[in-house]
């Protein structure tokens, strides 16, 4: 008759299984909850802080072969969860309802892929099991309508609050669900700036783990007012290779660092060229350019697109790459950025306003 497991003895063998995204094990973490030892039957949770349905597979399997490999374990039952919280925002910045963490998408400058970047990467984050939320707060020239294939004008139930638009499983706000498609937005800056909040404040978000703000390009009024104003629990750099890029993306990285956002990494877009008749690849727009930029800054390289045609023609035709093709290398590269993000956030400071009691201050009588 063999003997039975030690609590000690397993939690010594579990902790030599590591969190390839946070490079912690999950012991020392205290991601492991619930350890149940009946003879040689063994149960345990394992609690993530990011989304990562993808990944739970090969992750219980080692954390199963982990566990078998104490003496007296018959059977493992290993129960993967994912808890996403709310982290960290600037100071004197309020927390917006149902929203638990919001993330700028930015550039700098425009044309360089962000939306399709933004898009991309909310995909990701809901195929992992997380739900996401797209602003779209590019008021002269929203393309998320266009992009996640919704059309039509939202509703509002209770004629104050609007209900967001949702495709893929996505919720999503933008002026371009008010307006004409070929209509021209010609306002100023602080009747865009006044529209943007309305749709920021005023969207009835369902209970979102992520909102992604698809940030118009540049660090005029609009920009400078949403990195201020709006609860930002960090900030993504879209860039491509070239130069003139680069310099502009550094000025969208400064406009964050001024207001106390911290920058999750930097997207390479557009990085390599390859020929789809010959497999010939070249740095059209110069190569490492984003890479050089995160090793500048001390922030994390998030990873590189490819300059592809199928990108383009999915993200026009309304069924971005992460859901036209989802077992595709770009497919993986946008959900390895997107996995990243996730991770950065989870290891952030979490937010425990809403813990605090409310102070009233009364004059005495």
């Amino acid at each position: 008759m063999s003997t039975a497991p030690t609590e000690s003895a397993l939690l010594d063998a579990l902790k030599n299984v590591v969190d390839p995204h946070s490079g912690k094990d999950f012991v020392s973490s205290k991601s492991l909850k619930h350890l149940r030892i009946e003879g040689g039957d063994v149960a345990f949770q394992v609690e993530l802080g990011y989304p990562a349905k993808s990944q739970h597979p090969a992750l219980r399997k080692a954390l199963i072969a982990a566990a078998r490999s104490v003496g007296g374990v018959d059977n493992v039952s290993v129960e993967i969860t994912t808890r996403i919280v709310t982290h960290a925002v600037q100071r004197g910045v309020q927390l917006l309802p149902k929203v638990k963490n919001v993330i700028a998408v930015a550039s700098g400058k425009g044309g360089v892929g962000k939306s399709t970047t933004t898009v991309n990467l909310a995909l990701a984050l809901a195929a992992e099991g997380a739900s996401v939320g797209i602003l779209d707060a590019d008021i002269y020239g929203p393309s998320q309508p266009m992009m996640m294939g919704l059309s039509g004008r939202p509703e509002s139930e209770d004629g104050k609050t609007i209900q967001p638009m949702e495709n893929y499983g996505v919720q999503v706000m933008s002026i371009g669900f008010m307006v004409e498609p070929d209509q021209a937005m010609i306002w100023r800056g602080p009747m865009a700036t006044q529209a943007l909040d309305q749709l920021l404040h005023q969207t009835a978000w369902r209970e979102l783990d992520y909102l992604l703000i698809d940030m118009p390009p540049g660090t005029g009024d609009i920009a400078l007012t949403l990195s201020q104003r709006v609860p930002l629990t960090g900030a993504i750099i879209v860039t491509t290779p070239q130069d003139i890029a680069l310099l502009d993306a550094r000025k969208g990285l400064k406009m964050f660092e001024k207001v106390g956002v911290p920058i999750l990494g930097i997207v390479e877009n557009m990085a390599v060229y390859v020929c789809p008749s010959c497999g010939h690849s070249e740095h059209i727009f110069g190569a490492d350019g984003g890479k050089k930029m995160a090793a500048e800054y001390k922030v994390d390289y998030l990873g590189a697109l490819p300059l592809n045609l199928s990108i383009r023609e999915q993200a026009d035709s309304g069924r971005p790459t992460v859901v036209a093709d989802p077992d595709s290398e770009i497919a993986a590269t946008y959900k390895s950025v997107a996995r990243q993000v996730a991770v950065k956030i989870a290891l952030k400071a979490k937010d425990f306003s809403a813990k605090f009691p409310t102070i009233s201050v009364s004059k005495a009588t």
